[in-house]
């Protein structure tokens, strides 16, 4: 694979990424689902988490279009990158990262990351963070993360049913 460019988002981009996003997660939810507890996983995508992922993500495309960017090699999309910034705490956040299935393991996801990191301190931005789920289903998510000298911070969340 030669190395992807990394453009702007446009519409015209909008069905591609978001087919992209669903086929990049199927094997992350797979494991999540069997994961956390069934009655969190059931409140957050009653109506299947692929209708839940596409929404997020088209609402993101339509909210926030300026902020996310494509990984493109030779017309196809290979992954996808959305950002965002929180002045108050000088910090950048990866939003959102997927890469295509078959460009895993092949340094999209840390070419993306590398890319938001100038991103955010072109803008003047201390520090950058990024979100992901403690399941084995985002565990190379968070290799990729860990390797670039990101720093875990142990956050507890709790839920219980009503």
């Amino acid at each position: 694979m030669t190395s992807p460019d990394i453009i702007p988002y446009a519409q015209d981009w909008r069905g591609r990424v978001v087919e992209l996003a669903i086929r990049a997660w199927t094997p992350v939810f797979v494991k999540t689902r069997d994961e956390v507890p069934g009655f969190v996983f059931d409140a957050f995508y009653p109506h299947g988490w692929q209708a839940r992922q596409a929404a997020d993500v088209t609402a993101l495309l339509d909210g926030a279009r300026d902020d996310v960017w494509l990984a493109v090699e030779k017309e196809e999309l290979v992954g996808f990158l959305g950002l965002r910034l929180h002045p108050e705490d000088r910090m950048g956040e990866i939003h959102i990262l997927a890469v295509a299935p078959e460009h895993q393991r092949q340094g999209v996801g840390r070419m993306l990351t590398d890319f938001a990191e100038a991103q955010f301190r072109a803008r003047g931005m201390r520090m950058v963070m990024v979100e992901t789920v403690a399941d084995s289903g985002h565990a190379p998510a968070r290799r990729t993360y860990e390797s670039s000298g990101y720093q875990r911070w142990p956050v507890a969340r709790y839920f219980k049913p009503l």
